[in-house]
């Protein structure tokens, strides 16, 4: 395992670059993200262990990140201060590009995986903008009317848009309908509705109070499959073509789950970060091995003593290395495998 310091800053997110398996990028906030200023770490990964290969401070906290689908040496950031700030590596201390239209902290930014020229971005003050890094004002303002968390493109589309908000909603829009229907929103799921698997029993399968919902993410071989967590502990898959509830619930967190992550190597696994200082890896049990099998918890790194809060996938060599980063002031990189039992 690698580690490094982010003195004096708690992590919040941490990226590996689509275009460098050697290159990390971490959101970090003074004080917890209360107060304070923010920093963007560009990390660079060495046979001397990982060094800083540059950072840029913001006037306030960093909430979350997303490279650039377009450009190896762009990065944006969600700052706690309404605004999405463009940074470019080859420039030095500020940015090359903001916005600000948010009138709340920005929680997340999402940039489209398929089309490569818009990105998307949540705040508190509960609207989903669409933006594009070469315009000034954003696309287009889709109201959530609750304090929208995360949201994010799928990966399989370049006009569907997932978002989840503290109303314990999961929601689905598709930026290809009349805006004028219902502002684009063809799907709406509660989070908190009890489990549709009846092959097997499970203990977590509800039903359930609702809940905020902190983060979720797409399936990157199943297209329709949409893993979600948030406030109560529990790790759900959706299938959006049963419009209803669950799928699989992944229950095993102490406490509140703060980021999860699908596999790019495995269709069946995702990491997860929590508030319980632990990230863990799972299966949901869809492989044909493990039809109707229930999901479970396959593999627990501890390391980390602080709440976890941010956690990627290498998307290059070997399909275990990860990164994770926490309050602790801590950046790990780790091989997902070691620990597995075995």
């Amino acid at each position: 395992m690698l580690e490094y310091r982010t003195q004096g800053f708690n992590g919040y997110a941490v990226k590996y670059s689509p275009f460098f398996d050697s290159r990390i990028a971490v959101a970090a906030s003074q004080h917890y993200g209360l107060v304070g200023n923010g920093r963007l770490y560009i990390l660079g990964l060495t046979p001397k262990g990982i060094e800083a290969e540059k950072w840029f401070d913001t006037q306030d906290s960093l909430y979350d990140l997303s490279w650039s689908e377009s450009h190896e040496n762009q990065v944006l950031v969600a700052a706690g201060d309404g605004s999405i700030k463009l940074f470019d590596i080859g420039f030095d201390d500020f940015p090359i590009q903001s916005w600000k239209e948010h009138n709340r902290e920005v929680f997340s930014v999402h940039w489209n995986l398929v089309a490569k020229d818009t990105f998307c971005s949540s705040s508190w003050d509960g609207t989903i903008k669409v933006w594009s890094p070469t315009r000034s004002p954003s696309l287009l303002t889709i109201p959530t009317h609750s304090c929208t968390y995360s949201t994010a493109f799928s990966p399989h589309s370049p006009s569907l848009l997932t978002a989840v908000s503290s109303d314990s909603h999961l929601r689905l829009f598709d930026l290809r309908t009349p805006s004028s229907a219902s502002n684009h929103l063809v799907l709406t799921i509660p989070i908190h509705a009890p489990s549709t698997n009846t092959t097997s029993p499970n203990p977590a399968a509800g039903p359930f109070p609702p809940n905020e919902a902190l983060t979720h993410d797409w399936n990157k071989y199943r297209e329709n499959v949409v893993a979600v967590a948030g406030v109560d502990r529990l790790i759900r898959t959706f299938d959006l073509r049963a419009q209803q509830g669950p799928t699989k619930v992944l229950a095993g967190h102490d406490y509140a789950v703060r980021r999860v992550a699908w596999s790019p190597h495995l269709s069946n696994t995702l990491l997860s970060a929590s508030y319980d200082m632990t990230c863990r890896v799972w299966t949901d049990g869809s492989n044909e091995k493990e039809i109707g099998v229930a999901g479970r918890e396959i593999g627990r790194m501890g390391v980390h003593t602080e709440f976890v809060c941010g956690v990627d996938w290498c998307l290059f060599g070997a399909e275990g290395w990860a990164a994770s980063t926490g309050w602790d002031e801590r950046v790990c990189v780790w091989d997902v495998r070691e620990f597995m039992p075995r």
